[in-house]
Formats: C-alpha cells, structure tokens, sequence
C-alpha cells in the first residue's frame, strides 16, 4: 500500500511536531592527561544550555 500524503498545512504541522534531536559530545581531561568522551542525545532547543552548564 502506498502511503497518504500530505500537503499544506497538514504537511506543515506534521513536519514541526517531529522532534529535532541533537547528539552532544563533551570531552573532559581526565587525571591521567587523557581525554574522556562522554555523548548525549538531547533536544536541539536545549543543546547551548546543556553546553553552557557543563563548562560551567
């Protein structure tokens, strides 16, 4: 079966209720002098404040 498709505002509502993901990579110094990775998936909104307080 083919999927229905749709257009104009229905389209458009579609498409901005679909969440933006975005993967985070924070790396960290570690005691030994080697870099540590950690990654999280998060919301594209809340990327700058979770930056923000992790450098904090």
């Amino acid at each position: 079966m083919a999927k229905k498709q749709a257009f104009g505002e229905e389209a458009q509502a579609l498409k901005e209720s679909q969440r933006k993901m975005a993967k985070v990579i924070v790396a960290t110094l570690n005691d030994r002098g080697k870099y540590a990775y950690r990654e999280t998936m998060m919301d594209q909104a809340d990327v700058q404040e979770y930056i923000k307080n992790t450098r904090g």
